[in-house]
């Protein structure tokens, strides 16, 4: 007979704190969500190939967004509204490279020239860049670190040495197979691309 008494005992005395967690746990999710739907999008916004590959395009993905209009982390304000950091000022762009080789093609330095052009322009004249280059999971780590760090020097080398952008304003690095855009499908041609990121400090 005390059974049920008790139970209902109990559960009127954790009631709010169980309500309090699961609100808390429904926010973070959906932050969390939210920012990962963010981030996804934006990715998958910023690649760049054939056609797409402008200067228009370029100086819309690389220019930064002002702070007063961002926040730079993730948090749940006390209405449980989502704030989700800004997308990162890139371009991820289809760079094309003969197979287990850092050498560029001929349709990769034409894309490169659009690049140069678009770090000329006035917009984006008083920033720095770091040149990402990425290799697909296909291999050993170790070889993808490495061939990754001589497709972004190529393309660094490339910027310089053709098109007379300041070697100081670009810095090259190797991220290797650990930042794939395409998951589902490992050998996908995504994940073996070069992003220009704006340094922004």
């Amino acid at each position: 007979m005390n059974q049920p008494f008790l139970s209902v005992a109990w559960r009127s005395s954790t009631r709010r704190p169980l309500a309090r967690a699961w609100r808390a746990s429904l926010l973070l999710a959906a932050a969390l969500s939210c920012s990962a739907g963010v981030q996804a999008a934006n990715d998958a916004a910023t690649v760049l190939k054939g056609s797409k590959v402008t200067e228009s395009n370029l100086l819309d993905a690389l220019t930064p967004v002002p702070e007063d209009v961002t926040t730079r982390s993730l948090r749940v304000t006390r209405d449980g509204a989502p704030v989700v950091p800004p997308r990162r000022a890139s371009a991820s762009l289809l760079i094309t490279f003969e197979t287990n080789s850092a050498q560029l093609t001929a349709a990769a330095k034409q894309q490169l020239s659009v690049v140069a052009a678009a770090l000329k322009n006035n917009r984006l004249a008083e920033y720095t860049f770091s040149v990402e280059g990425h290799a697909d999971p296909r291999g050993s780590a170790e070889t993808n670190l490495t061939l990754s760090q001589q497709r972004a020097d190529s393309v660094r080398e490339y910027l310089v040495s053709a098109h007379g952008i300041a070697p100081e304003r670009l810095q090259a690095q190797g991220k290797g197979d650990v930042e794939l855009l395409n998951r589902k499908v490992p050998a996908a041609a995504e994940n073996r691309r070069v992003t220009i990121v704006t340094n922004t400090k």
